[in-house]
């Protein structure tokens, strides 16, 4: 069984996240500028198992699209495309963000805190372990 990995996309770079083999626990594992994505992410595949992606999905707190919502269904399509036989599915991001620098705080990390490649890779760790949580559930 290959990996999941997860991605907190944003407009300037992406937070990536993956599991360990069984699929059980997510860790932080990089950021990559957003514009390079689409070449990272195949380069990953090339070197590693993935079993699948999961794709954070803004939403407002009301459930509205957000102004990344567009940007983010795109880029499953495109990640679909390009991939062939990687699955893709959304997982809710909402407070994921706030999360991880609550998260990187609490360790003592004030300074660190405000490193946006932090909080994003621990943002799509957080979204990865709520995916694999919500799987186990149902």
């Amino acid at each position: 069984m290959g990996c999941l990995i997860a991605l907190d996309f944003g407009l300037k770079r992406t937070g990536i996240a993956i599991t360990d083999s069984e699929q059980r626990i997510a860790s932080p594992l990089c950021t990559v500028p957003s514009k390079g994505l689409m070449k990272w992410l195949i380069d990953f595949r090339n070197s590693n198992e993935i079993s699948g992606i999961v794709l954070g999905f803004p939403v407002a707190l009301n459930g509205a699209p957000t102004h990344v919502t567009e940007n983010v269904c795109l880029l499953k399509e495109a990640i679909e495309k390009e991939l062939k036989g990687v699955s893709v599915e959304f997982q809710d991001e909402r407070f994921s963000s706030k999360r991880a620098s609550n998260a990187i705080h609490q360790m003592g990390k004030r300074k660190l805190n405000m490193d946006k490649s932090l909080v994003d890779k621990v943002s799509a760790a957080i979204i990865l372990q709520d995916f694999l949580n919500a799987r186990e559930n149902s």
